[in-house]
């Protein structure tokens, strides 16, 4: 029997893969599940991001590339970032990765050591936490209410600082949430962050271009702070790009250094096609992710109105992202055939074998009193999963 480390024995499954996962299972068996627990666009990758990649494969971009990604892209990529955000930064500045996912994963293990304090504002994204478990730092988090719009306060920020506070983590839209900062609250942060310069700041904003508000701001816009700014984004979200796996990170030239050398030791670049055809995303307009955003707000808006008319739950309205994060506390302690609901856990478990809909039990990001609900699916699905589960809570006394 094979003796596996600590630190893989004192990670956790990622919680949205495993509820996919159980998902598919009750599928094979003949089920008819609505999935609603992953966060994938359901839309196909635009054509003229496909046909870059095509076209990198008949003109040989086949090769191993800079680990950092071709200069061409991060050009792109900073010339985007200026564009659509204000923000500048020299190509060496950005550093492509495999997914947003393996940016965030290269920052955290360039910036934290060992006992260092991570804050991190509850509900998070799923892997947050247990990437700085990886790092051997600790999780300092922040607790928000739907009450509050799941944001924190500058006043909650500072009393969560201390003397070991590395880093401070967080995704503007938020997964699971929905919640998107204001320039105003981003600015009331920024000046907590000025007061203590030690701290460095990771901002995901892979889900930038689905927002519902006027305009995405970055806290790395505030000049003071910016040096200490890690911004995180993609492709997968705005330009349903999620299998070709690209991310990229902008940051200081010591920090983008730093992740490219972390990056050189573990897969280096990410695929040569792939970074073709996010140079064709970068260059070709917005002009399909706002279709895709169009279609999201519909969505968001059908099941704001759907979970409305289902008793005992507690959601607010999320201004991005294509995910609501309902607080169902109200079921817990009520039965089924003999079986109570104790938990988000339970419920979403009841939820699935009774009503067929796959969703994320809350515990996975931090808080226990809700479950995350994706709308990344068609209208009709959508339609006929909030049914389902209306009906399956109605059963429950």
């Amino acid at each position: 029997m094979a003796v596996l480390s600590k630190r893989i024995n004192s990670l956790t499954e990622s919680q949205t893969i495993k509820m996919a996962k159980m998902g598919r299972e009750l599928a094979a068996k003949g089920v008819d599940v609505i999935n609603l627990s992953f966060g994938e666009p359901d839309f196909n990758t635009p054509d003229h991001i496909k046909a870059a990649a095509k076209k990198a494969m008949d003109e040989n971009y086949t090769f191993y590339t800079p680990v950092a990604g071709y200069p061409e892209l991060r050009k792109a990529i900073a010339t985007k970032l200026k564009r659509e955000n204000n923000l500048d930064y020299d190509f060496d500045q950005i550093v492509v990765a495999t997914g947003a996912k393996q940016a965030l994963a290269n920052a955290i293990l360039c910036l934290v050591d060992p006992g260092d304090e991570v804050i991190i504002p509850t509900p998070y994204w799923v892997s947050y936490s247990e990437m700085v478990k990886l790092a051997e730092g600790k999780s300092v988090f922040i607790d928000t209410t739907v009450e509050q719009d799941f944001k924190i306060t500058a006043k909650q920020l500072e009393a969560a600082i201390t003397p070991k506070t590395k880093l401070f983590f967080f995704s503007s839209p938020c997964n699971p949430t929905g919640s998107v900062y204001s320039k105003e609250e981003l600015a009331n942060l920024c000046a907590v962050f000025e007061k203590h310069p030690h701290i460095h700041i990771i901002s995901d904003e892979i889900y930038e271009h689905i927002n519902f508000i006027e305009k995405h701001e970055s806290i790395a816009q505030f000049a003071s702070i910016k040096d200490r700014v890690v911004v995180v984004n993609g492709f997968s979200k705005a330009y349903a790009m999620t299998g070709w796996r690209i991310g990229y990170l902008a940051a200081s030239k010591e920090i983008a250094q730093a992740c490219d050398k972390m990056q050189g030791q573990i897969t280096s670049a990410t695929c040569s096609i792939t970074q073709r055809a996010g140079i064709a995303a970068c260059e070709g307009g917005l002009e399909t992710v706002l279709e895709m955003k169009a279609a999201f707000l519909k969505r968001r808006n059908l099941v704001y109105e759907l979970l409305k008319e289902i008793p005992g739950i507690k959601t607010n309205l999320p201004k991005g992202a294509f995910y609501f994060f309902p607080d169902v506390s109200s079921y817990f302690g009520k039965s089924f055939e003999g079986e109570k609901i104790k938990d988000a856990s339970d419920l979403s478990i009841y939820l699935l074998n009774k009503a067929h809909v796959a969703l994320v039990s809350g515990d996975a990001f931090g808080d226990s009193n809700s479950i995350r609900i994706s709308y990344a699916a068609s209208e009709e699905k959508l339609t006929e999963a909030l049914k389902r589960i209306k009906s399956a809570l109605a059963q429950l006394s």
